[in-house]
């Protein structure tokens, strides 16, 4: 599966503004294969807390090692190449930084409060690591006030040990459905790959533990394997399957779910939450709210 590399004016200039500020973007980090068309219509998705992340999830063309310190400057850098670029909407992620006792939250909050500055303000999406499931630490990040939180449960309960070493499928649900009982106006957002040696079933059945928790919406895309230390592709799915999960998707409630090859977190962001908050949707279809009592 390839896809071609386009280079042109804006893409240059996208990059030139990122260097110049000092940032860096999950969009090269993980070698994203839609980058150059994201940066062609100035859509970035910026990644803080530097560029090595502590876990060591096999799927992930992040590096991995001993992270660097926080740089408390980089929040003010952020506001400032949104500036610069224009931007609608702000997507920000980072690296997981089990080294902090935070887990780097109150970064996030403080990254969310500079772009909420921004005249117009943009639409902002964060798409957050698992905090190691304490709760706390995601209503840190929801405090702030976020368009869109998302985090990823990436594969099925089955692969986790394989694909996701220190990671926990019920943390994760536990940080999704605290986002969907901190506020209404909160997107709740996750995603996952296919083509690691998972079922259909099995993703039908994450699909369905992603509504009970009040997900809203969700997107599949195809693993593809960013480095020779990464797992390989068990399978490349055919898009009538894809076609399927977005149909399934649709009859089991989500707002919106996105399948496909190409798909990726930040897969139109901006598109994806524009319609979720559209006015032919009201909060009466928006049915199966989780239970919020109980959540540790």
């Amino acid at each position: 599966m390839k896809k071609p590399f386009i280079e042109n004016s804006t893409t240059r200039e996208v990059s030139r503004l990122l260097e110049t500020f000092e940032l860096n973007t999950v969009c090269k980090s993980a070698r994203c294969p839609n980058r150059w068309d994201c940066f062609s219509s100035h859509s970035v998705t910026f990644m803080i807390l530097g560029t090595m992340c502590t876990r060591r999830c096999r799927f992930c063309g992040v590096s991995k090692g001993k992270p660097e310190d926080v740089d408390s400057g980089e929040p003010l850098r952020l506001y400032r190449a949104a500036q610069a670029m224009e931007l609608r909407f702000v997507t920000i992620t980072s690296v997981t930084r089990d080294d902090l006792p935070d887990g780097g939250a109150s970064h996030f909050a403080s990254c969310i409060r500079e772009v909420r500055g921004l005249e117009p303000r943009p639409g902002i999406e964060v798409l957050v690591p698992d905090f190691g499931g304490e709760t706390s630490l995601c209503s840190l990040v929801l405090e702030a006030s976020p368009d869109v939180f998302s985090h990823n449960v990436e594969t099925v309960p089955r692969l986790y040990q394989t694909v996701r070493p220190g990671a926990d499928y019920s943390a994760s649900l536990r940080i999704l459905k605290t986002a969907a009982c901190h506020s209404s106006r909160v997107v709740v957002k996750s995603g996952l790959m296919v083509g690691l040696g998972e079922q259909e079933e099995e993703v039908i059945s994450v699909l369905r533990d992603l509504r009970d928790v009040g997900c809203q919406a969700v997107t599949i895309g195809q693993y593809l394997r960013p480095a020779l230390e990464c797992l390989p592709v068990t399978e490349y799915v055919h898009p009538e399957r894809f076609q399927f999960y977005e149909e399934t998707g649709k009859r089991l409630g989500f707002r919106e779910l996105y399948a496909g090859p190409l798909v990726r977190s930040s897969y139109r962001a901006f598109e994806m939450w524009r319609r979720v908050n559209g006015d032919h949707y009201t909060k009466q279809e928006f049915h199966r709210e989780p239970r919020c009592q109980g959540i540790h």
